[in-house]
Protein backbone atom coordinates (compact mmCIF):
# COMPACT_ATOMS: atom_id res chain seq x y z
CA UNK A 1 0.00 0.00 0.00
CA UNK A 2 1.24 3.50 -0.86
CA UNK A 3 -1.01 5.77 1.19
CA UNK A 4 -1.98 3.61 4.16
CA UNK A 5 0.12 1.57 6.56
CA UNK A 6 -1.60 -1.57 7.81
CA UNK A 7 -0.41 -4.04 10.41
CA UNK A 8 -2.09 -6.69 12.56
CA UNK A 9 -0.28 -7.41 15.81
CA UNK A 10 -1.57 -9.30 18.83
CA UNK A 11 -5.18 -9.06 17.61
CA UNK A 12 -4.99 -5.29 17.10
CA UNK A 13 -5.18 -3.87 13.57
CA UNK A 14 -3.21 -0.66 13.15
CA UNK A 15 -4.41 1.55 10.28
CA UNK A 16 -2.33 4.66 9.59
CA UNK A 17 -3.31 7.16 6.91
CA UNK A 18 0.08 7.89 5.39
CA UNK A 19 0.24 11.11 3.38
CA UNK A 20 1.76 13.39 6.04
CA UNK A 21 3.07 15.82 3.42
CA UNK A 22 -0.59 16.35 2.38
CA UNK A 23 -1.90 16.33 5.97
CA UNK A 24 -3.26 12.85 5.22
CA UNK A 25 -5.81 14.22 2.77
CA UNK A 26 -7.90 11.42 1.32
CA UNK A 27 -7.39 10.90 -2.41
CA UNK A 28 -8.82 8.04 -4.44
CA UNK A 29 -5.85 5.79 -3.78
CA UNK A 30 -6.07 6.25 -0.02
CA UNK A 31 -9.82 5.72 -0.09
CA UNK A 32 -9.40 2.41 -1.90
CA UNK A 33 -6.62 1.31 0.44
CA UNK A 34 -8.67 2.25 3.50
CA UNK A 35 -11.48 0.16 2.06
CA UNK A 36 -9.14 -2.84 1.86
CA UNK A 37 -8.03 -2.31 5.45
CA UNK A 38 -11.57 -1.96 6.78
CA UNK A 39 -12.57 -5.12 4.94
CA UNK A 40 -9.72 -7.04 6.58
CA UNK A 41 -10.69 -5.71 10.00
CA UNK A 42 -14.22 -6.99 9.48
CA UNK A 43 -13.34 -10.37 7.99
CA UNK A 44 -9.99 -11.33 9.55
CA UNK A 45 -10.56 -13.58 12.59
CA UNK A 46 -7.16 -12.51 13.97
CA UNK A 47 -8.41 -8.91 14.34
CA UNK A 48 -10.41 -8.17 17.47
CA UNK A 49 -9.83 -4.39 17.77
CA UNK A 50 -8.69 -1.69 15.32
CA UNK A 51 -6.83 1.58 15.92
CA UNK A 52 -6.96 4.25 13.21
CA UNK A 53 -4.56 7.22 13.17
CA UNK A 54 -2.67 9.55 10.86
CA UNK A 55 1.03 9.75 10.05
CA UNK A 56 3.01 12.76 11.18
CA UNK A 57 2.31 15.24 13.94
CA UNK A 58 0.01 17.71 12.20
CA UNK A 59 -3.10 15.86 11.10
CA UNK A 60 -5.26 12.80 11.56
CA UNK A 61 -6.74 13.74 8.19
CA UNK A 62 -7.85 17.04 6.66
CA UNK A 63 -10.47 15.26 4.58
CA UNK A 64 -10.94 15.04 0.83
CA UNK A 65 -7.94 15.90 -1.33
CA UNK A 66 -9.31 19.14 -2.79
CA UNK A 67 -6.47 19.42 -5.32
CA UNK A 68 -7.52 16.12 -6.84
CA UNK A 69 -11.16 17.18 -6.66
CA UNK A 70 -10.34 20.43 -8.48
CA UNK A 71 -8.54 18.48 -11.18
CA UNK A 72 -11.59 16.24 -11.59
CA UNK A 73 -13.83 19.28 -11.99
CA UNK A 74 -11.54 20.50 -14.76
CA UNK A 75 -11.92 17.19 -16.58
CA UNK A 76 -8.52 15.67 -15.80
CA UNK A 77 -8.18 11.99 -16.57
CA UNK A 78 -8.75 9.63 -13.63
CA UNK A 79 -5.44 7.93 -12.80
CA UNK A 80 -6.95 4.68 -11.61
CA UNK A 81 -10.23 2.91 -11.14
CA UNK A 82 -11.83 3.69 -7.79
CA UNK A 83 -13.71 0.98 -5.94
CA UNK A 84 -16.19 3.23 -4.16
CA UNK A 85 -16.69 6.50 -2.34
CA UNK A 86 -15.81 7.81 1.09
CA UNK A 87 -19.53 7.62 1.84
CA UNK A 88 -19.19 3.84 1.48
CA UNK A 89 -16.30 3.89 3.96
CA UNK A 90 -18.48 5.60 6.56
CA UNK A 91 -21.22 3.03 6.24
CA UNK A 92 -18.86 0.04 6.17
CA UNK A 93 -16.86 1.17 9.20
CA UNK A 94 -19.96 2.20 11.14
CA UNK A 95 -21.50 -1.25 10.67
CA UNK A 96 -18.35 -3.24 11.42
CA UNK A 97 -19.13 -4.81 14.76
CA UNK A 98 -15.54 -5.11 15.96
CA UNK A 99 -14.57 -2.18 18.21
CA UNK A 100 -12.61 0.66 16.63
CA UNK A 101 -10.53 3.43 18.20
CA UNK A 102 -9.52 6.70 16.51
CA UNK A 103 -6.18 8.06 17.75
CA UNK A 104 -6.48 11.67 16.61
CA UNK A 105 -3.03 13.24 16.32
CA UNK A 106 -3.89 16.67 14.91
CA UNK A 107 -6.33 18.31 12.51
CA UNK A 108 -9.41 16.14 12.06
CA UNK A 109 -11.47 17.77 9.34
CA UNK A 110 -14.33 17.01 6.96
CA UNK A 111 -14.01 13.42 5.72
CA UNK A 112 -11.29 12.82 8.30
CA UNK A 113 -13.82 13.84 10.92
CA UNK A 114 -16.33 11.49 9.34
CA UNK A 115 -13.96 8.53 9.69
CA UNK A 116 -13.22 9.48 13.30
CA UNK A 117 -16.93 9.73 14.11
CA UNK A 118 -17.50 6.26 12.64
CA UNK A 119 -15.10 4.86 15.22
CA UNK A 120 -16.46 3.80 18.59
CA UNK A 121 -13.90 5.55 20.81
CA UNK A 122 -11.91 8.71 20.07
CA UNK A 123 -8.69 9.78 21.80
CA UNK A 124 -7.19 13.13 20.80
CA UNK A 125 -4.02 15.07 21.47
CA UNK A 126 -4.34 18.34 23.35
CA UNK A 127 -3.80 20.51 20.27
CA UNK A 128 -6.13 18.65 17.91
CA UNK A 129 -8.76 20.61 15.99
CA UNK A 130 -12.04 19.42 14.55
CA UNK A 131 -14.06 21.02 11.79
CA UNK A 132 -16.15 20.72 8.66
CA UNK A 133 -14.95 23.70 6.57
CA UNK A 134 -16.63 22.70 3.28
CA UNK A 135 -18.89 25.74 3.16
CA UNK A 136 -15.77 27.91 2.93
CA UNK A 137 -14.86 26.08 -0.28
CA UNK A 138 -18.32 26.32 -1.86
CA UNK A 139 -19.10 22.64 -1.32
CA UNK A 140 -21.45 20.73 0.97
CA UNK A 141 -20.75 17.99 3.48
CA UNK A 142 -21.88 14.39 3.81
CA UNK A 143 -20.38 13.38 7.15
CA UNK A 144 -21.40 16.64 8.86
CA UNK A 145 -25.18 16.32 8.48
CA UNK A 146 -25.22 12.51 8.53
CA UNK A 147 -22.80 11.89 11.41
CA UNK A 148 -21.82 15.01 13.36
CA UNK A 149 -25.41 16.23 13.77
CA UNK A 150 -26.33 12.86 15.27
CA UNK A 151 -23.36 12.71 17.65
CA UNK A 152 -23.60 16.11 19.35
CA UNK A 153 -26.41 18.61 20.06
CA UNK A 154 -27.95 19.70 16.77
CA UNK A 155 -27.50 23.41 17.38
CA UNK A 156 -23.79 23.00 18.07
CA UNK A 157 -23.34 20.80 15.01
CA UNK A 158 -25.17 23.24 12.75
CA UNK A 159 -23.14 26.18 14.01
CA UNK A 160 -19.96 24.28 13.12
CA UNK A 161 -21.31 23.24 9.73
CA UNK A 162 -22.80 26.65 8.84
CA UNK A 163 -19.66 28.62 9.73
CA UNK A 164 -16.94 26.10 8.85
CA UNK A 165 -15.10 27.15 12.01
CA UNK A 166 -12.88 24.70 13.89
CA UNK A 167 -13.28 23.63 17.52
CA UNK A 168 -10.50 22.60 19.89
CA UNK A 169 -10.11 19.15 21.38
CA UNK A 170 -11.36 20.55 24.67
CA UNK A 171 -14.53 21.88 23.05
CA UNK A 172 -14.99 18.61 21.19
CA UNK A 173 -14.73 16.68 24.45
CA UNK A 174 -17.32 18.96 26.03
CA UNK A 175 -19.82 17.91 23.37
CA UNK A 176 -18.96 14.21 23.50
CA UNK A 177 -16.98 14.01 20.25
CA UNK A 178 -13.87 12.87 22.13
CA UNK A 179 -13.53 10.32 24.95
CA UNK A 180 -10.08 11.35 26.17
CA UNK A 181 -7.59 14.17 25.63
CA UNK A 182 -3.95 13.23 26.17
CA UNK A 183 -0.46 14.56 25.67
CA UNK A 184 0.94 13.84 22.23
CA UNK A 185 3.50 11.37 23.54
CA UNK A 186 0.71 9.41 25.24
CA UNK A 187 -1.66 9.15 22.27
CA UNK A 188 -0.89 5.68 20.94
CA UNK A 189 -0.17 4.18 24.36
CA UNK A 190 -3.58 5.41 25.55
CA UNK A 191 -5.31 3.97 22.49
CA UNK A 192 -3.47 0.68 23.01
CA UNK A 193 -4.36 0.66 26.70
CA UNK A 194 -8.04 0.91 25.78
CA UNK A 195 -7.58 -1.79 23.16
CA UNK A 196 -5.93 -4.09 25.71
CA UNK A 197 -8.84 -3.63 28.11
CA UNK A 198 -11.20 -4.64 25.30
CA UNK A 199 -9.00 -7.63 24.41
CA UNK A 200 -9.16 -8.77 28.04
CA UNK A 201 -12.90 -9.43 27.78
CA UNK A 202 -14.81 -11.82 25.54
CA UNK A 203 -14.92 -10.56 21.92
CA UNK A 204 -18.31 -11.95 20.91
CA UNK A 205 -20.38 -10.10 23.53
CA UNK A 206 -18.45 -6.91 22.72
CA UNK A 207 -19.47 -7.26 19.06
CA UNK A 208 -23.05 -8.12 19.99
CA UNK A 209 -23.26 -5.09 22.27
CA UNK A 210 -21.94 -2.84 19.50
CA UNK A 211 -24.37 -4.28 16.97
CA UNK A 212 -27.26 -3.88 19.41
CA UNK A 213 -26.31 -0.30 20.22
CA UNK A 214 -25.55 0.89 16.68
CA UNK A 215 -28.11 -0.95 14.60
CA UNK A 216 -31.07 0.01 16.80
CA UNK A 217 -30.51 3.78 16.83
CA UNK A 218 -33.86 5.49 16.32
CA UNK A 219 -35.94 2.39 17.09
CA UNK A 220 -38.57 2.15 19.80
CA UNK A 221 -37.49 0.69 23.14
CA UNK A 222 -39.32 -2.62 22.66
CA UNK A 223 -37.55 -3.11 19.33
CA UNK A 224 -34.16 -2.31 20.87
CA UNK A 225 -34.77 -4.74 23.73
CA UNK A 226 -35.89 -7.51 21.36
CA UNK A 227 -32.84 -7.17 19.11
CA UNK A 228 -30.40 -6.95 22.04
CA UNK A 229 -32.04 -10.04 23.56
CA UNK A 230 -31.69 -11.99 20.31
CA UNK A 231 -28.02 -11.02 20.04
CA UNK A 232 -27.36 -11.92 23.68
CA UNK A 233 -29.06 -15.28 23.14
CA UNK A 234 -26.75 -16.04 20.24
CA UNK A 235 -23.68 -15.19 22.29
CA UNK A 236 -24.85 -17.44 25.14
CA UNK A 237 -24.43 -20.46 22.85
CA UNK A 238 -20.78 -19.70 22.11
CA UNK A 239 -17.73 -21.54 23.40
CA UNK A 240 -16.50 -18.30 24.98
CA UNK A 241 -19.72 -17.95 26.97
CA UNK A 242 -19.32 -21.45 28.37
CA UNK A 243 -15.64 -20.74 29.09
CA UNK A 244 -16.46 -17.49 30.87
CA UNK A 245 -18.97 -19.14 33.21
CA UNK A 246 -16.68 -22.11 33.84
CA UNK A 247 -13.72 -19.83 34.59
CA UNK A 248 -15.86 -17.81 37.02
CA UNK A 249 -16.90 -20.97 38.86
CA UNK A 250 -13.30 -22.19 38.96
CA UNK A 251 -11.99 -18.79 40.09
CA UNK A 252 -9.51 -18.45 37.22
CA UNK A 253 -8.94 -16.13 34.27
CA UNK A 254 -10.89 -17.17 31.17
CA UNK A 255 -9.18 -17.95 27.88
CA UNK A 256 -11.11 -16.43 24.99
CA UNK A 257 -11.03 -17.94 21.51
CA UNK A 258 -13.54 -15.71 19.70
CA UNK A 259 -16.17 -18.34 18.93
Amino acid sequence: MNTVKYEVKDRIAYITMNRPEKLNAINEEMRDELSECFRDVKENPDVWVAIITGAGERAFSTGHDLVQRSERSEGAERPRRSTGSTDDLYVYLHYTWKPTIAAINGYCLAQGGGIALCCDIRVAVEDAYFGWPQVKRGISSVSGPSLLSHKIPLGIALEMLFTGEFVTAQEAARWGMVNKIVKREDLMSTAEEIAQKILAVAPLPVRAIKEGAVSTQGMRLEQRVRIASLLAGGVSQSADSKEGLKAFAEKRAPVWVGR
